[in-house]
């Protein structure tokens, strides 16, 4: 068997010209670096060098040996440059279910990035399933979503919410603390398309025989409050929204709720579960701060 060590010595000797100066430059003594080249020579079954004169000449099979040499040690330097740079990267991949708050994300991850030096975020934004089939692909290691009986990763929970009303602050019904859904009839409705709760909304509706018209479709939540803020309609969402000039209010009836949860991919590493549960144990213990913020 080769050893690293023993393409050191010889690579030593080829660029001194010196048994001597290569046992100065490997910092081992010359019979050392002298019987480690013999062990090299041996395994190869090849004599390396010339040693019948004065001067350290490469033999023919040497002189072939010196670029394969060569090659083996840089591959091995840059092999363990890789695997360092692996080893010191944090990288947390995290799904995050698009009907989650911006500003509620922002929070989550800005405070971690605060007790974790180094670390790097990527973050996939989609639907339920979309950041379940993720999860299961191994191509994020945890994710924040709705927890269901049904999902089979393991799941640590956050908080639960419920689902409101959103109108302009400046809508005659924003002074009321309850809104009856006939109230509804007719005003403009915006629907948030990628809302997991959309068609209960759409049978709550028709069930109370109010079918409000139509007046914006979008997949963006904040663009959505964005709209009823200038007043061109209203819309439905998890309560935990905040913005300016609009407010939440309870639908007399409209009784959904959810629970916001971290899911974890089932198959991690070492390192990748250490730093997954980090961010888990992390956001567990400090999420009502994080909601309040």
């Amino acid at each position: 068997m080769i050893e690293i060590y023993q393409i050191k010595y010889f690579l030593a000797i080829v660029e001194t010209g010196s048994f001597t100066k290569a046992a100065q430059k490997a910092c081992v003594t010359q019979p050392t670096l002298s019987a480690g080249i013999k062990k090299l020579e041996m395994a190869l079954g090849t004599s390396l060098f010339d040693r019948s004169r004065k001067r350290i000449f490469l033999t023919e099979s040497g002189s072939r040996f010196t670029d394969r040499a060569k090659a083996i040690l840089h591959q091995l330097n840059l092999a363990r440059t890789e695997i360092k740079d692996l080893s010191a990267a944090k990288l947390l991949k995290i799904g995050v279910l698009m009907t989650i708050s911006s500003e509620l994300v922002k929070n989550i991850l800005q405070s971690f990035m605060r007790e974790e030096n180094g670390l790097t975020i990527e973050i996939y934004e989609g639907t339920e399933q979309e950041i379940l089939n993720h999860l299961e692909e191994g191509r994020t290691q945890t994710a924040l979503s709705i927890i269901h009986p049904n999902i089979t990763q393991h799941c640590t929970a956050l908080y639960k919410e419920d689902y409101s009303l959103f109108i302009a602050s400046h809508h005659p019904l924003a002074s009321q603390k309850i809104i009856q859904p006939s109230e509804l009839a007719d005003e403009g409705a915006i629907i948030r398309f990628r809302c997991e709760i959309l068609s209960e909304t759409s049978r709550f509706f028709t069930e109370k025989n109010v079918r409000p018209r139509l007046v914006y479709r979008t997949d963006q939540d904040e663009r959505a409050l964005q709209m009823v803020a200038a007043g061109i309609g209203f819309t439905t969402m998890p309560s935990h929204y905040k913005i300016d000039g609009v407010k939440n209010i309870p639908l007399q009836g409209y009784d959904f709720m959810r629970e916001i949860g971290l899911i974890k991919a089932s198959s991690l590493d070492f390192e990748k579960q250490s730093l997954v549960q980090r961010f888990i144990d992390f956001t567990a213990k400090n999420i009502n701060a994080l909601i309040i913020d």
